[in-house]
């Protein structure tokens, strides 16, 4: 897997990462490839200052020096950070837009899980819009003003539209285009279908902040190929 550099000045560099992808080594997955791995083949220093789940594609953000990161990790604890995600989910939501509210805790008793928990919870706040609707799934624009370890997975999973193919939250199945079409046949080329999206549908979109000198940075990382070709294929055979 490679990553794609969207954006790099003197302080920062910023880049598109895939699904599937660490974004740091794990400990306990020493042999795959991270995007802090391959930055630092490419830079006397890289300073890592947040992160992305491994099935999250989207746009990361690694600092050049230590002055660097230590601002900016300043300003994600502060909330300080635009965070804006992009997510196909299940279903329609009641309604097109709204703060979700709700308290994260970890899983009593399932490790790497998180949950709407009242009273164990941590603050968390999801602003969510839905941009396109096809009845079975649809588009959502959130915006983090936590940053909850899985909170938008918890958040549209205790709402009722879990992000689709999501394996922790939701069922994890694939999405066919037999599922779309109804009049669907099968390549004679082919012997099974294959699915249009068998990741997880979330991609993290824009980062934006003020930085040290005064200056607005926004950055953004386009939906990728996958979650793209999918949405075609609903606005094509669900309107």
């Amino acid at each position: 897997m490679a990553i794609e550099l969207i954006y790099e000045n003197d302080s920062y560099v910023f880049v598109n990462k895939p699904s599937g992808m660490l974004s740091i080594p794990d400990r306990h997955q020493v042999n795959l490839p991270s995007v802090q791995g391959q930055l630092k083949k490419r830079y006397p220093e890289i300073f890592t200052v947040h992160r992305l789940d491994k099935d999250t594609s989207g746009l990361i953000c690694f600092a050049k020096n230590a002055e660097s990161h230590q601002y900016l990790s300043g300003l994600f604890e502060k909330r300080g950070v635009t965070k804006i995600y992009y997510a196909i989910v299940h279903g329609t939501p009641a309604q097109p837009k709204g703060m979700i509210d709700k308290p994260i805790a970890e899983h009593p008793g399932q490790k790497g899980k998180m949950i709407v928990h009242a009273k164990l919870g941590k603050p968390s706040q999801t602003e969510y819009e839905m941009i396109e609707q096809f009845g079975m799934f649809s588009l959502i624009r959130c915006t983090l003003h936590t940053g909850r370890t899985h909170q938008i997975r918890v958040h549209m999973a205790d709402m009722g539209h879990p992000v689709i193919c999501d394996p922790l939250y939701g069922d994890g199945a694939g999405i066919f285009l037999s599922q779309l079409k109804k009049k669907f046949k099968l390549s004679k080329l082919e012997d099974e279908e294959r699915p249009l999206l068998h990741r997880l549908a979330l991609h993290a979109g824009i980062l934006g902040f003020t930085e040290f000198n005064g200056n607005q940075l926004t950055i953004e990382a386009p939906l990728t190929k996958d979650m793209n070709a999918m949405l075609n294929q609903c606005r094509k055979w669900l309107h």
